[in-house]
């Protein structure tokens, strides 16, 4: 990938908007790019390089694995996060990994240790970073906090109704969401059965409060979630 099409990809993310123009052609030069497509797995917590990723497009799940085995998906990954090790503290201990969902993928990256001199290098973006990540910590916390106090129903209309203000095309009052995630994947993100998760989206699509397909889900009025 050529260093301009590096700039402008960068240039574009709100953590970088306090770098000047020759600072961002110096990142650059550290900055790794990579395409995939979807179902392909990208990043494995066990590397022995670990790094800072940032998703240009697309969508990704993040997926822990037990010491059986068993898949969990920990987080869904939209164009502008953030993943990989962003308490800048490498786990060799955690059993992570992250799968594309959607056709097209753009991902660029630095390794861990560039991107600590990197923060130690440019106190502005430092404090961007620290912006960033807390803003993601406080929603994955709140998530928790619904798991925990929130019935399986309450979980799958909260969810949606995030999903939707994140991705949704309105059309009226209808909203309409290009799905990427299967009935088994939501489940897992609400942390309930498939069965219960198939349960409440037929109830839901009975009342006709949505209509949910492996190629959309249309939320006929957001209010009525």
């Amino acid at each position: 990938m050529s260093d301009e099409l590096k700039y402008w990809y960068l240039r574009d993310h709100k953590l970088f908007g306090t770098l000047s123009g020759s600072q961002l052609k110096q990142l650059c030069i550290i900055t790794g790019f990579k395409k995939a497509r979807k179902a392909e797995v990208i990043y494995l917590s066990s590397s022995d390089l670990p790094r800072v990723f940032l998703l240009k497009k697309g969508n990704i799940k993040i997926v822990s694995v037990d010491e059986e085995g068993n898949e969990t998906i920990k987080d869904i990954i939209q164009k502008g996060d953030l993943f990989g090790e962003l308490e800048l503290d490498s786990d060799k201990n955690s059993n992570e990994y992250a799968k594309a969902l959607t056709d097209e993928i753009i991902i660029c990256s630095f390794l861990l240790s560039d991107f600590e001199n990197l923060l130690l290098q440019y106190p502005n973006l430092a404090l961007s970073y620290t912006k960033f990540v807390g803003l993601k910590m406080k929603r994955i916390r709140n998530k928790y906090a619904n798991l925990i106090s929130k019935d399986a129903k309450t979980r799958l209309l909260t969810f949606l109704k995030e999903w939707a203000e994140r991705e949704g095309k309105h059309h009226g009052h209808r909203i309409i969401l290009d799905n990427y995630l299967t009935q088994n994947d939501i489940a897992q993100i609400i942390c309930t059965s498939r069965q219960t998760t198939t349960q409440l989206l037929n109830d839901l699509g009975e009342k006709g409060i949505l209509h949910y397909s492996r190629k959309e889900i249309v939320i006929e009025d957001i209010s009525l979630l």
